[in-house]
């Protein structure tokens, strides 16, 4: 008789774990008034410009601008910071691929950095190590919700004159020395595509405290225009990246709960780095008191050593037979993607064939040991997991305990 869920047994869970995206009435209601009003863009809205507001006050920042999603608010930031061709700007080799295209599309050149093993976040020394005279920013990210050592990151980047951008795709409400992420360098941004802990199924801001800055995004993501002048006017090359009254509505109703989320996500990941942490072969992330993470995931490490030798991409399925939503995590880090090892970027080799880029790089000659080591035993649980209760944490536990008790069978 079969005893893991994989090969026929009984699974540790059947039922599911909530579905995502969470929502209630409040949503409804919201949505509701933007249909009824007929003021659906936020041109003549109201519901944008209220969340633009409240996202400040939760993000204790300045200035609030929402964007069509996540990469454009990047690429905007990346304008409005003032990078752009010969430009270098350094970026960790373990992220989502927007971060560096998006430094791509301003024509400039991504460097990649190796990460920090404590928490999978871009390493202050082996940003310190690439910098040179082409340097223009560090685009550290606040990988899985947690935040990177801003403390060095902005020591290195006033000691060497560079813009930091915060890519906090991952992180609303996370917070470093108790100060908001995206609001610690020149401007942060964010992402609200469906898997985020907020959402409206796309979108996506960007926080500063820097008005000149502020006013280029302004400018940027509404067709170059300025304030008080002609709507036919247009000063730059720009475009339309504006959301939705409908998007704004849906993201007003979740930002209302977002700091009781973010504390039942905590309060479940610190029971789980309990539960987890007596494992022998799992080693949760677990982060210092300085350091308060918006849990976007849970990040563990897999030595199959301890599970028979079992490679981690079946530890990943096995766990999922067991009813156990994860994620298996990046195959291997940025530089090993076509986009980078091809150098496929934009017509005639630019921005590396730009007569203002003077380097030379080779991204089939980087060799990152920490991103490739969280490549091959880094192991994602969504948000999702972390809004359950107690005993849907401990059925996590039991089922990876399962795994290893019966891993030789696989």
């Amino acid at each position: 008789m079969a005893n893991l869920a994989i090969n026929g047994g009984k699974p540790v869970r059947e039922k599911p774990f909530i579905k995502w995206p969470i929502f209630n009435d409040r949503e409804k209601e919201l949505l509701l008034n933007v249909l009824e009003s007929h003021d659906w863009g936020i041109i003549s809205g109201d519901k944008n410009r209220e969340f633009e507001e409240k996202f400040s006050k939760f993000q204790d920042a300045k200035y609030t601008t929402t964007v069509c999603n996540g990469t454009v608010a990047l690429r905007i930031a990346l304008f409005a910071a003032g990078v752009g061709p010969g430009d270098e700007v350094i970026v960790p080799s373990y992220t989502f691929v927007a971060t560096a295209t998006t430094v791509i599309e301003s024509n400039a050149v991504p460097v990649f950095a190796d990460i920090d093993e404590n928490n999978f976040n871009i390493d202050p020394n082996s940003v310190e190590q690439l910098i040179n005279e082409r340097t223009k920013a560090i685009m550290p990210v606040h990988f899985g919700g947690a935040p990177a050592d801003m403390d060095k990151i902005m020591e290195i980047a006033r000691k060497h004159n560079l813009v930091v951008i915060e890519d906090a795709a991952q992180a609303q409400g996370s917070e470093w020395r108790g100060k908001k992420v995206g609001t610690i360098g020149d401007a942060g941004t964010f992402s609200f595509q469906l898997s985020k802990n907020m959402t409206a199924g796309e979108g996506g801001a960007i926080v500063t405290n820097d008005s000149t800055i502020n006013n280029k995004i302004r400018s940027f993501y509404n067709c170059g225009r300025k304030p008080n002048n002609p709507w036919y006017l247009h000063f730059e090359i720009a475009g339309n990246y504006r959301i939705t009254e409908f998007q704004s509505a849906i993201l007003l109703a979740q930002l209302e709960r977002e700091a009781e989320n973010i504390a039942i996500r905590n309060r479940n990941a610190k029971y789980l780095d309990e539960l987890l942490s007596g494992i022998d072969g799992i080693e949760p992330i677990i982060y210092p008191d300085h350091v308060k993470s918006s849990y976007y995931l849970y990040i563990f490490k897999y030595d199959k050593s301890a599970f028979s030798g079992l490679p981690k991409d079946k530890f990943v399925s096995a766990l999922g037979a067991e009813g156990i939503p994860v994620i298996a995590g990046y195959p291997f880090p940025l530089y090993k993607q076509p986009i980078f090892k091809d150098k496929k970027f934009w017509p005639n080799g630019c921005p590396l064939s730009c007569h203002l880029y003077n380097g030379e790089i080779d991204y089939t000659g980087i060799n990152h040991p920490i991103s490739e080591k969280a490549c091959e035993t880094g192991i994602w649980f969504p948000n999702l997991v972390m809004h359950g209760n107690k005993s849907d944490i401990e059925d996590i536990a039991e089922a990876i305990e399962k795994i290893k008790k019966y891993s030789a069978e696989i």
